[in-house]
């Protein structure tokens, strides 16, 4: 079950790493269209202020069709094999799911004439009852639908991904073989999906109220919900599980909800850039609602806290160990500062002491709470140097963005001091201390690190071998792999690939660290593995 979930969040990364890129673009785009940032003149300029508004409609565009990216994310990631059949069925689905509740709802005078906030209002309900009951609606890719945001992606699919995994070797009577295997994919959806939406009308209202009912309750801790954000999202980085955390509370009502141009918002982050991209001046209090969750608080421990730390991390490793140290903690800094991946540096601490991981899950958690009493408002999916810059510095100072340097230098200081003091306090090992490095295994490793391939055979063969290797795949930066025998496993050995760290969530499941650099090794090891020799 935990590898399912696993899997499940690694299959959520593409439409998220699209988002972060879509909303660097969105956020220069508000830059470049705001006087006060630009000039007047810059502004005046109509043929570049066109292009920049093709650019905001582009990233619009993105942000617009975030259930079906989903949908068909999920396919891809989740299909056992024929992905291309897996993924145009999940778009197929997707439609099918619109279309029935499109249909149901005309069937009971439901559509957009007779729920819009006019026409209710009209009926007799007051405007904020007409606004509610406009927002549980809304129109995707020209079907008037109930609003299951991103949850009506992820529905469709798992469900098609499920249908796909078991029928895609389907075997049919020789008349009618034509349609078995990978094509009756796409004809069981269809005669599946329609039940689906029926459930859906009539089941849909219920979680809706439910998860609704969760976003009030989070909601009324006040600031305080950001604080058990920040820490549960520290805290479950070891099993791989904070993207599924991520995603509710950037596209669900737990993450907020807010009524922008009009229009109902639901979720941290769709909050923020539905916010940057309204041609209408948004209050500053509908910025601060999206971005409690979404960027400035991760943004305290990527730019401050955990540079800090390896600052502190690199002062306490031995003398002899000082040069190697360096090397790994400035590649993990690098990476921290400039994209906001923090798991290289996290690794080298993380199983080494769960005291000092402890400290940083605690901190992070003050860290989104400090940012929320203060309201600060400096959104961006990956927190890092960027976009502090573009959706915090560009924006001007009504985002507070100086007070997230204020901030930080206070918890720099408090990395350096606590990571010192409890390393020293408790004797913890932390890379290069108490290490007696062996010059053959440096030297090895250097060595492994010259060419891809042999890079590759020998991940490979510190993993077992060919024979003990399920699968293979890769996140932002890890090296998922799934063993058949996890005693087979060499961690001492594969650390000396360039790995930051090893991590185990369940006995068949191992998990190697390699920070940015893992989508090239990823890909030279499956070319090595699925080699017949």
């Amino acid at each position: 079950m935990k590898g399912f979930w696993q899997k499940f969040g690694k299959s959520l990364l593409l439409p998220i790493s699209t988002i972060a890129v879509a909303g660097i673009f969105l956020g220069l785009a508000a830059a470049l269209q705001n006087k006060e940032i630009v000039g007047e003149a810059f502004v005046n300029l109509v043929i570049m202020q066109n292009f920049i508004g093709f650019i905001r409609k582009l990233a619009g565009l993105v942000f617009g069709n975030l259930p079906l990216f989903f949908c068909i994310s999920i396919a891809v990631g989740l299909a056992k094999d024929e992905k291309p059949t897996a993924a145009f069925s999940a778009v197929l689905g997707f439609l099918v799911l619109h279309l029935t509740l499109s249909y149901i709802l005309d069937l009971n005078k439901i559509n957009a004439a007779t729920m819009s906030i006019q026409a209710l209002m009209d009926g007799g309900l007051s405007q904020l009852d007409a606004t509610i009951m406009n927002a549980k609606y809304e129109t995707v890719l020209g079907f008037f639908t109930l609003r299951m945001n991103v949850f009506g992606g992820i529905l469709i699919g798992g469900i098609v991904t499920f249908l796909h995994n078991k029928f895609y070797t389907i075997q049919l009577p020789s008349a009618i073989n034509f349609f078995g295997g990978k094509r009756f994919i796409p004809l069981i959806t269809l005669i599946t999906i329609p039940f689906v939406g029926l459930c859906s009308y009539y089941i849909w209202p219920y979680f809706d109220n439910f998860i609704g009912l969760l976003g009030q309750g989070i909601a009324s801790v006040g600031d305080f919900g950001p604080f058990l954000y920040g820490s549960l999202n520290r805290l479950l980085i070891p099993t791989g599980l904070h993207h599924i955390l991520n995603q509710i509370v950037r596209f669900t009502p737990v993450g907020g909800t807010a009524v922008i141009d009009g229009q109902t918002v639901m979720g941290a982050l769709n909050i923020f850039n539905t916010a940057i991209a309204s041609p209408t001046p948004v209050s500053n209090e509908i910025f601060q609602l999206g971005a409690r969750y979404v960027g400035q608080g991760h943004t305290l421990i990527v730019l401050f806290g955990l540079p800090a730390a390896s600052l502190a991390m690199y002062r306490l490793a031995d003398q002899k160990n000082k040069k190697r140290i360096k090397a790994l903690l400035i590649a993990g800094v690098v990476a921290s500062v400039l994209t906001g991946v923090t798991e290289p540096l996290e690794f080298t601490f993380m199983f080494i002491s769960p005291i000092l991981f402890l400290f940083h899950v605690l901190m992070t958690g003050i860290g989104y709470f400090a940012a929320s009493i203060l309201g600060i408002s400096v959104g961006g999916v990956q927190a890092g140097l960027i976009d502090f810059t573009i959706f915090g510095i560009f924006r001007g100072f009504e985002s507070k963005w100086y007070l997230l340097i204020v901030i930080g230098i206070f918890m720099a200081i408090a990395y350096y001091f606590g990571f010192t003091y409890l390393t020293k306090k408790f004797n913890i090992n932390t890379p290069g201390r108490n290490e007696n490095l062996d010059v053959e295994d440096e030297e090895e490793s250097i060595k492994l690190n010259l060419k891809d391939e042999d890079l590759a055979k020998s991940i490979i063969e510190y993993l077992g071998g060919k024979e003990n290797i399920d699968s293979i795949t890769n996140c932002f930066t890890r090296l998922r792999v799934t063993v058949k025998d996890d005693s087979l496993v060499n961690e001492n050995k594969l650390k000396l690939t360039g790995a930051s760290g090893i991590s185990r969530p369940s006995a068949n499941n191992v998990q190697v660290i390699y920070g940015l650099k893992v989508e090239g090794i990823a890909r030279s090891v499956k070319e090595v593995f699925n080699r017949k020799d």
